[in-house]
């Protein structure tokens, strides 16, 4: 794995904000699900390893600023203490562990109003959220989604991971259509007042033993990897340099999906 390092000046708030420019594309939506053109900011925020609900905050709170128009489009970027989240639709039966042994584990177990099942999320993995307004981008949910997936599969490809998507199954998966997928980052979106949260966890140096506690994404027959185990690092233990490095990579990623206007910067707390 690739040593990184970053100055003290990334801890400073920045963004970079260019001239929009907008056009419209005659006649019908094409394919793709986007009927217009646009170019529109990406500010970028690496909060570090926070608290699963200081995060959740965080997200309202910059949801109902995006819709009002207050703040550019934003993307979270961070990593949580273990914590398993259920979808609106989750069906708890799909945590193996009791409630005696998370409490034992020191493990919550919260209801969210995003869509999938259930996930975990721990040290090791990074976790995305990005607040963006979708009529601003011109673009439809589904190709939204499939941006986080690219997103995901292209920062697998820069470890020399090959991953992506797996017809029926949201999220990034190892060898997707091969006779042993593995599911390597898990995707869960929310719309409010036409801007989305939530977002995607990617496996990067995380503990694998934890997600015996689910069935991850309600799928018992899943398996899960990360990064640090298709990429064959002599890891021990998750790290949050690991994240921040995976980080660095995913954001520029997910820029170039979402045709964002400017490469964007990451910034925020230490690592």
């Amino acid at each position: 794995m690739p040593a990184a390092s970053w100055p003290a000046a990334a801890a400073a708030l920045a963004a970079v904000l260019l001239t929009r420019h907008t056009t419209r594309l005659a006649g019908n939506r094409p394919p793709t699900g986007r009927w217009y053109r646009d170019r529109v900011d990406l500010a970028v925020e690496w909060l570090g390893r926070i608290d699963y609900r200081a995060a959740w905050e965080r997200q309202h709170a910059l949801v109902a600023a995006r819709a009002a128009g207050e703040v550019p489009d934003t993307l979270l970027l961070l990593e949580h203490p273990p914590v398993l989240t259920l979808g609106r639709q989750s069906d708890p039966a799909h945590v193996r562990a009791s409630p005696e042994e998370l409490a034992a584990r020191g493990i919550e177990l919260i209801r969210v109003e995003r869509g999938g099942e259930v996930t975990y999320h721990g040290p090791g993995q990074l976790v995305a959220y990005p607040i963006v307004r979708l009529a601003d981008r011109g673009i439809l949910l589904r190709p939204f989604v499939r941006s986080l997936e690219a997103a995901m599969a292209d920062t697998c490809a820069t470890y020399g991971v090959r991953a992506g998507r797996r017809e029926g199954a949201p999220g990034c998966w190892v060898d997707p259509e091969g006779p042993a997928p593995r599911k390597i980052g898990a995707l869960g979106i929310r719309i409010e007042r036409g801007v989305t949260y939530h977002g995607i966890a990617l496996n990067v140096t995380t503990r694998l033993a934890d997600f015996e506690l689910i069935d991850p994404c309600g799928l018992p027959e899943a398996e899960v990897t990360s990064i640090a185990r298709e990429a064959r690092w002599p890891i021990e233990a998750p790290t949050t340099a690991s994240v921040r490095d995976a980080a660095e990579r995913f954001a520029p990623a997910l820029a170039r999906a979402l045709e964002a206007a400017s490469a964007p910067v990451l910034v925020g707390a230490e690592a």
